[in-house]
């Protein structure tokens, strides 16, 4: 690993009581279905997906994601049952909000703008907002088995975005590096 950089993401983390319920999911995945790597990271919505950043270079990052997120304002997020990408990734389902698609578009040219910083995959199909709780390491055979439980059973929760949430790989998992306050 290149240690003179890092790798980072920018997310929308939902309040505590929803990560708590989140990450109760995931267990059950590690513990049912032999699928813990969502488990590297706290419960979130991407709306920049990975990128590298120079280390030294951290302060122009922050300041430019302070500066987009000072100019937003807090949107409602809705949380609604669960969703796949078959067959590896099982999410609960994030409502697609004119304000949340926006906020996200947003973000990504300011980012390509100011920084420089491009997600080709993304740029090429429609935002998919979503909060995964199975993945990459779910096998076929485990998300067979448990697609069916998770497509019938009912989820919703809402709540106020406000911030936006930078995080950094550390080697292992996700740790949240700066929170950046909407006005």
């Amino acid at each position: 690993m290149n240690h003179s950089h890092s790798r980072f993401f920018v997310a929308l983390l939902p309040p505590q009581d929803i990560q708590d319920y989140a990450n109760q999911i995931k267990q059950y995945f590690a513990d049912n279905y032999a699928s813990s790597h969502a488990q590297k990271s706290p419960p979130h919505i991407t709306l920049q997906p990975p990128f590298e950043w120079a280390n030294n270079n951290l302060s122009v990052l922050e300041t430019s994601l302070r500066e987009f997120a000072s100019q937003q304002h807090s949107i409602p997020v809705t949380l609604n049952n669960f969703a796949a990408f078959a067959p590896r990734v099982i999410y609960i389902n994030v409502v697609r909000s004119p304000k949340l698609l926006s906020l996200q578009a947003n973000l990504s040219a300011q980012m390509e703008a100011n920084l420089q910083i491009v997600d080709r995959v993304g740029k090429q199909r429609p935002f998919a907002p979503h909060m995964t709780v199975a993945f990459r390491d779910l096998k076929k055979q485990n998300f067979h088995a448990a697609w069916p439980e998770f497509a019938q059973r009912q989820l919703n929760f809402e709540f106020t975005a406000n911030k936006l949430t930078l995080l950094i790989h550390d080697g292992r998992r996700w740790q949240i590096q700066s929170e950046l306050d909407f006005q």
